[in-house]
């Protein structure tokens, strides 16, 4: 790679993913899945509400009930971030990655660059996707983009997703093993998050974790966090994602590949 430029290192990166295609065809069917969870979840929404059916919560927003199927494509892009470093570890490629671009800096780099480059905008056409397919599915009960707050949420989940995407790449390089880093990031995202945030005396933590912080961006109405608020719930995510990388970063330099 020669004089290990940075864009050459993210292209390198870049190819390593495109020939990856079960990696790639996990993400897209992510996207599909999630548009289709928002789909269905809508009709279900829109005849319980025309059925004047009591399942319908009290808090019902029409625009965050078009982000049910992001906590889909949320699993995915986490595993998609530790797969893209812990996957050279289990192979040993990553001898051979750290011998073409002997910069650890630079090569840590072109990871972040790379998933970054990947995750934002599978993230943002999902999130347009789920948007408009679940207010169609609500039909007169249904928002348009430009109605409230709308558009930040549908703008604000791209950014959320990607960031905890980079989250998950920086556990990984710290940890090194898929298994060990896809078991912590679950286990707080889809387990420990949301038992904490159902209990009274833990519920001041939780919001303080990445993936309730950051999920205020895209969260409207009274499901809303009223002490953080969008950008500083965002802002809370960010610190913990620039947290994880540099972790990541001070590893990747002091360990033997």
């Amino acid at each position: 790679m020669t004089g290990n430029a940075p864009t050459a290192v993210v292209r390198a990166e870049l190819t390593k993913i495109r020939t990856l295609w079960s990696t790639l065809g996990a993400l897209a069917l992510a996207l599909v899945v999630s548009v289709g969870i928002a789909l269905i979840n809508n009709i279900s929404v829109r005849h319980a509400i025309d059925t004047g059916s009591d399942m319908v919560v009290d808090d019902f927003d029409p625009v965050n009930s078009g982000f049910v199927g992001v906590q889909f494509a949320q699993l995915a892009l986490l595993a998609f971030g530790v797969l893209l470093i812990s996957g050279e570890y289990g192979s040993g490629m990553i001898r051979v990655s750290l011998a073409a671009v002997p910069s650890r800096g630079l090569f840590y780099v072109g990871k972040i660059a790379s998933a970054a480059v990947v995750a934002f905008p599978l993230s943002l056409v999902m999130s347009f996707a789920c948007f408009l397919a679940s207010q169609q599915a609500l039909g007169p009960h249904g928002v348009s983009l430009g109605e409230g707050e709308a558009l930040r949420a549908v703008l604000g989940a791209p950014l959320y997703l990607t960031l905890m995407c980079l989250f998950s790449l920086g556990v990984a390089t710290m940890l090194r093993g898929t298994a060990l880093s896809l078991s912590l990031l679950f286990s707080v995202v889809f387990v420990f998050s949301p038992v904490a945030n159902a209990v009274p005396g833990l519920r001041e933590v939780a919001r303080y974790l990445p993936d309730r912080a950051g999920s205020q961006v895209m969260t409207v109405g009274e499901q809303a966090d009223s002490v953080l608020g969008p950008w500083a719930g965002l802002l809370v995510l960010v610190l913990w994602t620039a947290a994880a990388l540099v972790g990541g970063l001070l590893v990747l330099r002091r360990r033997d590949a």
